[in-house]
């Protein structure tokens, strides 16, 4: 048995098998198989989970074979696509652009495949996108018996409840994407107080496509990012800039200062000022996905919550202050998305939303400040990330998600055995 461990390192499992199936059809037998030997069921992406998504001692099946286009379908506002669900959003990316073509939102990290992003409902930041399940127009899903089944609009309620499934309703190998015409963004950050990042807030999120900032616990000041579409030419960051900014501040000198903070904790706001300290003003002009994405090489974990949009200001006051009565020298982050109903368990089902993200570095103790932040955003009817840490059960998840039982009907049709599941989904989902 080989252990698995996710990215953050700190979720592992010694699965009875491994497989990697080379398509769909392979995929269909590795269920019937498993389902001889009554073996539960999980999927790995890339591992970009913070919950114990994934561990399982039956089957864990890597997608990683089934990655690519398999169509393109242009139409008059861009095209639908359909892509294997192990294809990584870089990878994503990459062959999109090759299409003139690319998907209107991203996350600021890339290394997800598709099919993880959108069974958590992963999102990035504007009032006007929502997250990237809401991009999906059809699924390939393989239920237990190895029936491969393809959900569309003319399936309308299977398909809600497929698009953010945590993976427990069958394996999804291929997904249908509506996608744009490649597009480049002008992006300017610049640090400004706190106060008023808070008091401007409406007015940003409001004037411009994608609006998000971040701020250090035990700090006044938060780093604005303001990213609009452009037909300017492109205007990328240097290479040596980038390489200051990505390598050299955000990843090797934010692990220098979280390995200082995490053995000497005493010193984390004064690390966490001076961290602050070195912000600076940027500028640049590039097609959408470089400048969406954003490489990390520190290791740590998260928890995410989406609450009301107009809870904004009192709830990032909140948990910015939760954050100063702990030892925590990772910024907090804040981000926007549409309302949808797309997915019935979509945080953001019904309402415009303010995402709030708190992290805690690698080998430091998390759930403290993790519970309190919860406890903020529950005040606020917060609703957690799916793929972030969290410590509700499916007692306290049902009642903040109104589509809740029409959920639970799609998993009881397609799902009755509960194959797909382990610790994680029978505490969130039920058993």
């Amino acid at each position: 048995m080989v252990r698995w461990r996710n990215w953050a390192g700190d979720q592992t499992c010694r699965p009875f098998h491994r497989a990697a199936p080379p398509d769909t059809a392979a995929v269909a037998e590795a269920l019937r198989w498993a389902g001889e030997r009554g073996l539960t069921v999980r999927v790995a992406g890339s591992g970009h989970s913070f919950g114990d998504l994934v561990p399982t001692d039956g089957l864990l099946i890597s997608l990683e074979n089934l990655s690519g286009i398999r169509s393109v379908r242009h139409g008059p506002s861009g095209a639908d696509v359909v892509v294997g669900a192990g294809t990584v959003l870089a990878e994503l990316n990459r062959l999109l652009d090759g299409h003139g073509l690319a998907l209107p939102n991203l996350g600021d990290i890339d290394a997800q495949t598709i099919g993880g992003a959108i069974a958590t409902a992963t999102h990035g930041t504007g009032l006007a996108f929502g997250n990237l399940a809401t991009r999906v127009t059809s699924l390939e899903l393989v239920t237990a018996d190895g029936t491969v089944h393809t959900l569309s609009g003319d399936d309308p309620e299977t398909l809600a409840a497929a698009r953010v499934s945590l993976g427990a309703l069958g394996v999804v190998t291929a997904v249908g994407l509506d996608v744009v015409p490649a597009f480049r963004l002008h992006a300017r950050d610049r640090p400004m107080p706190l106060a008023e990042a808070l008091f401007g807030l409406d007015d940003l999120v409001r004037a411009h496509d994608h609006v998000e900032f971040h701020l250090f616990p035990h700090t006044a000041t938060a780093l604005m990012r303001i990213n609009d579409r452009t037909g300017d030419p492109p205007a990328p960051q240097g290479r040596l800039s980038r390489w200051v900014d990505e390598t050299l501040l955000q990843n090797g000198a934010l692990d220098v200062a979280s390995r200082a903070g995490r053995a000497a904790p005493a010193a984390i706001p004064l690390l966490n000022r001076a961290a602050v300290a070195a912000l600076r003003p940027a500028e640049r002009t590039d097609v959408s996905h470089r400048v969406f994405g954003t490489r990390r090489s520190v290791r740590f974990t998260e928890t995410e919550w989406a609450m009301p949009r107009a809870a904004a200001h009192d709830a990032v006051r909140a948990i910015h202050l939760a954050g100063s009565r702990h030892d925590v020298n990772f910024p907090i982050e804040v981000r926007f998305a549409a309302a949808d109903t797309d997915a019935f368990l979509s945080p953001a089902w019904d309402r415009e939303s303010v995402y709030v993200a708190a992290h805690v570095y690698r080998g430091m103790a998390w759930e403290p400040y993790f519970r309190a932040v919860g406890d903020i955003a529950r005040s606020f009817g917060g609703r957690p990330h799916w793929g972030k840490r969290h410590l509700l059960d499916a007692s306290e998840l049902a009642p903040l998600y109104p589509a809740w039982d029409r959920f639970a009907a799609v998993r009881d049709r397609l799902d009755p055995d509960r194959r797909f599941t382990n610790s994680h989904v029978a505490r969130v989902l039920g058993p």
